[in-house]
This record gives structure tokens, C-alpha cells and sequence, in this order.
């Protein structure tokens, strides 16, 4: 349902139509004008905020210009009610309503040929399709939730003539309902100008063609290739810093347009192709390289490249059962972090071959620093990042369903003072509504302990000390988040996908501001609230990255949560919510050797906050180095040079294997073995090989294809 403020709009919207219903048959005119008002606002309110209940609405044929013609009707009703039927008035009412509805289909017809006509086959950024024109979108305001505003439109009219009908003054309802139809025809004439050609983009053809045009200048090397849904955008962006490292000449090349304003910031070139039939047309053959981030159904368009080889890199390194999925051996090769990998594809004997896994390090980790042994500030720091509940509703995927709560309650209530910060999976409630409901339980249980605590004496002297500092990162928060909108998007506000494409060219002075920017930002976030605050943290700011810096210690579950923890070196727990048992929890998954092991009820977290408080009592700091490397791989060479590495490697093999094929293709190596009149007698080479090899470079050779 979303907000509790998005339920209160929905249940005043469920009573504001009953009401009017009500107020239509007694009738009572004042009643009918609160109802209306309320249904008016928790509508406009339900739209604002994006919510849930308007999807639902529609597929129960309740939908917007249902209610909106339902208001309407209880209005004509009102007035014949109030006797009204046979005056001026109400003709006018009618009229007015028959010839708005009217309105409807030319201005839903213009915006849905102005959108189309504006939509482009590919979406790009840093990537220039000269000769191409593109022109400016029309305002914002006539196109954004055009049919929202459109229908609002009626305001005038249904204010009037409820005016009228309250007062007996029918001036005021044809004022209204004039005034509804001027505004009406003024919207879709406002419209016609933006359907003209000058205004239009290119067509598909034109696009593409530019689009071949610069694959053939800019001629690609490696690519990364994402498809995903919207949640999923994490899962590439934590590949784009590594791309524009790479040796070579790197490109993303994506599917789902709505992923590509959710990408960071980048200079690598990146082109999002939704159509099947256009990705695979397009010439990718000086790409020998293609890397994977997930496995998606979408994957098999690039896969079908033969010129290039293709890796399997993933999105992170954990024990879950997607860290072996089958369809691996769909690549070239599988790239893993450390022997662990490697390992976990030869158990699950998933057709993954052992000379096809190549350890490559995790290069995106090198923002995590290394613990000094010490707490940070003078109250540790534990970060609780549980994972989301997966797609097989397996217990033992989440620690939110059963855990959770005793997690972070005891951590609250521990004898020494800890800093609890929550940070949720993004994906926490997408498959089982109990975890949503358990994830909101716990950031109320964070905010009400932060509340307790800075009302608690014993934190207002450092309250006191700090509140200067903290009101500065505020403003400095303030001022960083004001240039970060400006340089976060470098087109023309308002601007459509189209026109973005256009103007989103690489600029390396702007993206090296926008990271000097983001690393101001959350050093200010930081120090916006006492080290001793407790915090619920969402969204993409700040980085998980970010919190295992700040943090201690760590709660998680089984995902690349940990597996990404262990490059800092500190204590952590893990919750055992399948409640296997702590021997066969270590032997199942193999993050967990150097953990903390943790039952539903919690009780072991002890053990874990004094490892974090004490290096003496640190009884796993010999086993998280020697994981470390099992998961992750070597310190040297770095993770950057091991990929490094391996793309040369596989783009080496790409090579070889074209250059091979071109020789067969070219006849250096398909003799006329399969021509009967230059077939090599039978037996001829048995006693005179030499023969034989010249019997058979003597024949003329065979060309494919």
C-alpha cells in the first residue's frame, strides 16, 4: 500500500465518493462540495506520490477518467435533485461535460503521437550521432502526466456549478464551465505545433544507420552487457568504474531504457538497444570481449556474437545458489574473485569447467579501507545489512522473517553502548510482503532508539559539542546536494530521453567534479549526525561501500554482502535463519568460516561486539585473513591488474579463434579432402607420408561458405 500518508488518502478516497453519492441523492449541496474536494485532493495525492493503489484502481476498472466522469455524473444528479433539471444551468453542465470528454480523444491522440514520434530506437549516453538532428522536446508541462492534467481541467466547471447551485447565482457555473472548455481547446491547440516535422526526431532507419556509423568509428573492444529491472541498476553500476579503466576501447550496452537514467555517472560510451531485432543487427565485430554482469533471458542476443568471447563476471561473490547458476556455462569463460569460486562451480557440477573459471579479484573493493583494530569513534559502529528474501522463499535467505528484530533489538540493548545503522536491501518485500512489514518494524524500532538516546543526559554534552559541527555538514550537505542536481543532468530541464541522447556526451572535467562532489557529500553526511546517532540508511546514498567504512562491525546474511565485508578485515556475523546449526552453517557456505554464526534468537552477538570492541578478544582475525584471500583473491597483483589480465587474455583468444576462422574461410587450412577427383589414394600416406602431404597440397583447396 505504500506510506502510512498514502493509506490515509486511499481510505479518504474510498469514503469521499460514498459521500458524494450521498450528498447527490439527499441532496445537500455543501456535503457534495466537501466530498468532492476530498476526492480531488487524496487523488492528486495518490498520483504525486507514485503510490501503488493507482495501478490497482485501473485493473479493477476504477481507474482516473472513471472517477473523474464519476464526480461529474453525481453532479448532473445533484442538480436534478435540487430541482435544477429543467434551468439553463444544467444544460450547461451537460453540454459542458459531453463536449470536454470530447476533448479527450484529440488531446490523448496528440500526446501518444508526440511521444512516439519522439521516441529513438536506441538510448545513448557519451556516445555522438552527428548528423543526426534531434531538436528540443516541448515543454515539460504539456506532456508530463498529460492525461492527469487534462482531466483536472474540469475543476472550473464542477466548482462553478456546484457554486451556482449553492448560491442560485448560474452566472458562476457558466463562468466555470466556459472557462473549462477554453482552457480544454487551449491545451490541444497548445499541442498541434509539436506534431509538426521540424519537431519530430529522425526515424528508426536514420538512427540506426547513425548508430552503425559510430560502432564502425568508435569500433568497440570490451563491452559490458546489462538487462535488468529497474531494482537491478546497482548490479551494472558497480562495473562502470572498472570499465573505464579497462584496456581497450570499452562501450555498456544495455536493454531496458528506464535502467539508463539510474546508471552513475560514466565516460564509457553506453548504448541501450529494447529491440531484440536492432541489437542483433547491429556490427559488433570488433568487439572481442563481452562481459556479464547477471544472467538474463536478454543475454542470448549478444551471445550469439561469434567474433567476440564472452565472460560471466556477476555482481557479486557469495555462496547462494546463484553463484552457480547453470546457465554459467553458457560463456566463454566465468570470472570469480577468488579460488572460492572456482571451488564452488566444481561442487555444484553444473557443466562449468574448471580450465573456464578464471580468478580475476574484486576490483570495485578497492574504496574499502582496511580496519586499524580499533573502533572508529568512541561508541563502535555495527552495520546491519540484511539481504532480500530471493525468489524460492527459502528461510535461510533473509534474516529479516525470523531474526531481524531480536538482531536489532539486542544491539540496541547492549550492555556497552553501540551505533546501530540499518540499511535494507533494496529488494527487501518484492517477493514476501511479512519481510516489508518486519523492515518497517525495525527502522521504527532505529528511530525511536536514536530518539531515546538524544533525549538521554548522558549524550548531551556531546550533543552540546557537536551541534555546531553537525548544523555545518548540514549546510554543507545542502550546498553539495544544489550542485550535484546541476551537474547531474547536463541537458536542458525537462528534456525527454531524445533530446538527453543528444547532449549527454563525455565530459571528464564534469564527472571528475560530480565524484569530487560525491566524496564531499558523504564525508558531509557523516558528520551530519553524532557518531553515537542511530541511522536508517536508504537509497543510493550512501554507498554500502561508504557504510562499511564507517562501520565497525557487521550483521548479514549469506550474499556478496560479506563476501565484499571481508576485503576490510573486520568482525562479522552471520544469521543462521534456516537454523541449520553452526557446524553445518560453516561447512555450507563458505563466507561463514571466519563469522560470527548467529541463531534466530541472536544471543551469540556478544561475541561479536567484543571482537569489536577488544582486539584481544578478536578470536577470527587469523581466520578473516586467511579467508580473505580465498574469497577475493591476492593483495598483488591487484584486483584492477588480474582483470586487466583476463580481458587481454580472453580478447587474445578472441583473436586466435578469428584469425582461425579466417584462414578456414580463406582455404589455408580446408584442403580438397572432400573432393573425390583429388582424394588422396587409399593407403597412400601409410608408407610415404611425405607423399600424402604433398598429394594433398596439391590439391586445390575447398572455400566455405
Amino acid at each position: 500500500m505504500g506510506s502510512g500518508s498514502e493509506l490515509a488518502a486511499a481510505v479518504l478516497l474510498g469514503l469521499g465518493f460514498p459521500c458524494a453519492v450521498l450528498a447527490a441523492l439527499v441532496p445537500d449541496v455543501r456535503l457534495f462540495a466537501g466530498a468532492a474536494a476530498v476526492t480531488y485532493a487524496a487523488d492528486w495525492y495518490l498520483h504525486q506520490k507514485k503510490s501503488y493503489l493507482v495501478d490497482r484502481l485501473n485493473s479493477v476498472r476504477a481507474g482516473l477518467p472513471i472517477r473523474f466522469l464519476l464526480r461529474q455524473l453525481l453532479l448532473i444528479l445533484l442538480l436534478a435533485r435540487e430541482n435544477l433539471a429543467e434551468q439553463p444551468l444544467f444544460y450547461a453542465a451537460v453540454a459542458c461535460f459531453l463536449l470536454f470528454y470530447g476533448l479527450q480523444a484529440p488531446h490523448g491522440a496528440l500526446t501518444t503521437l508526440i511521444r512516439l514520434r519522439r521516441t529513438l530506437p536506441v538510448v545513448t549516453r557519451n556516445v555522438d550521432l552527428h548528423g543526426v538532428r534531434i531538436p528540443d522536446a516541448p515543454p515539460h508541462a504539456l506532456l508530463h502526466r498529460a492525461g492527469e492534467k487534462m482531466l483536472h481541467l474540469d475543476l472550473p466547471a464542477v466548482a462553478g456549478v456546484v457554486a451556482a447551485a449553492a448560491t442560485g447565482r448560474p452566472v458562476l457555473g457558466y463562468a466555470g464551465t466556459a472557462a473549462t472548455l477554453v482552457l480544454g481547446v487551449l491545451y490541444v491547440l497548445l499541442l498541434v505545433p509539436y506534431v509538426r516535422r521540424k519537431h519530430r526526431v529522425p526515424g528508426a532507419g536514420t538512427v540506426l544507420k547513425a548508430v552503425d556509423t559510430w560502432l564502425r568509428e568508435y569500433q568497440p573492444t570490451v563491452a559490458l552487457y546489462f538487462s535488468g529491472s529497474d531494482e537491478a541498476a546497482y548490479q551494472v553500476n558497480m562495473w562502470l568504474n572498472t570499465m573505464e579503466r579497462v584496456d581497450g576501447r570499452p562501450i555498456v550496452v544495455m536493454r531496458e531504457p528506464n535502467l539508463v537514467p539510474r546508471l552513475n555517472d560514466t565516460a564509457v560510451p553506453v548504448l541501450c538497444i529494447p529491440g531484440g531485432q536492432h541489437t542483433m543487427a547491429r556490427d559488433w565485430s570488433t568487439l572481442r570481449v563481452v562481459l556479464y554482469p547477471a544472467n538474463a533471458g536478454k543475454n542470448i542476443h549478444m551471445l550469439r556474437v561469434p567474433t567476440a568471447k564472452h565472460a560471466f563476471i556477476g555482481h557479486g561473490d557469495s555462496d547462494k545458489l546463484a553463484s552457480v547458476n547453470p546457465f554459467s556455462k553458457a560463456y566463454d569463460e566465468v570470472w570469480t574473485a577468488g579460488r572460492a569460486g572456482r571451488d564452488r562451480y566444481a561442487l555444484a557440477d553444473v557443466g562449468v569447467r574448471d580450465e573456464d573459471v578464471v580468478e580475476v579479484g574484486r576490483p570495485q573493493l578497492a574504496p574499502i579501507r582496511r580496519w586499524t583494530g580499533t573502533p572508529k569513534n568512541p561508541v563502535p559502529t555495527i552495520l546491519y545489512a540484511p539481504t532480500w528474501e530471493g525468489w524460492d522463499g527459502d528461510p535461510g535467505n533473509t534474516s529479516l522473517l525470523l531474526a531481524g528484530e531480536n538482531i536489532v533489538r539486542r544491539l540496541l540493548d547492549a550492555p556497552d553502548p553501540v551505533r546501530v545503522v540499518y540499511k535494507p536491501h533494496p529488494f527487501t518485500g518484492l517477493v514476501d510482503r511479512r519481510a516489508k512489514a518486519v523492515d518497517e518494524r525495525i527502522r521504527t524500532m532505529v528511530a525511536e532508539a536514536a530518539a531515546r538516546r538524544a533525549a538521554d543526559p548522558r549524550w548531551a554534552r556531546e550533543a552540546d559539542a557537536a551541534r555546531a559541527g553537525q548544523a555545518a555538514a548540514r549546510a554543507e550537505l545542502t550546498r553539495v546536494e544544489a550542485r550535484l542536481a546541476a551537474l547531474s543532468d547536463p541537458g536542458r530541464k525537462g528534456a525527454d530521453e531524445a533530446e538527453t541522447s543528444r547532449v549527454s556526451l563525455a565530459d571528464p572535467h564534469r564527472i571528475a567534479v560530480l565524484r569530487r562532489l560525491r566524496a564531499e557529500w558523504n564525508d558531509a553526511y557523516w558528520r551530519s549526525f553524532g557518531w553515537w546517532e542511530h541511522r536508517v540508511v536508504t537509497g543510493a546514498r550512501p554507498h554500502l561501500y561508504d557504510c562499511f567504512n564507517e562501520a565497525d562491525g557487521l550483521v548479514s546474511d549469506i550474499s556478496s554482502v560479506v563476501s565484499d565485508f571481508i576485503a576490510s578485515g573486520k568482525p562479522y556475523a552471520v544469521a543462521d535463519s534456516a537454523g541449520l546449526g553452526e557446524e553445518e552453517f560453516r561447512r555450507q557456505n563458505t563466507a561463514v568460516r571466519a563469522a560470527v554464526v548467529l541463531s534466530n534468537d541472536a544471543a551469540e552477538l556478544g561475541e561479536l561486539l567484543a571482537a569489536v570492541a577488544d582486539p584481544a578478544a578478536d578470536r577470527t582475525a587469523g581466520e578473516r585473513r586467511a579467508l580473505k584471500q580465498y574469497l577475493l583473491g591476492p593483495d598483488e597483483p591487484t584486483a584492477t591488474e588480474r582483470f586487466d589480465t583476463a580481458v587481454r587474455a580472453l580478447a587474445a583468444r578472441a583473436e586466435a579463434r578469428n584469425t582461425a576462422v579466417a584462414q578456414r574461410l580463406a582455404g589455408r587450412t580446408v584442403g580438397g579432402a572432400d573432393r573425390e577427383d583429388d582424394a588422396v589414394p587409399m593407403g597412400a600416406g601409410d608408407d610415404d607420408p611425405g607423399a600424402a602431404a604433398a598429394a594433398r597440397d596439391s590439391a586445390e583447396p575447398t572455400v566455405v561458405g
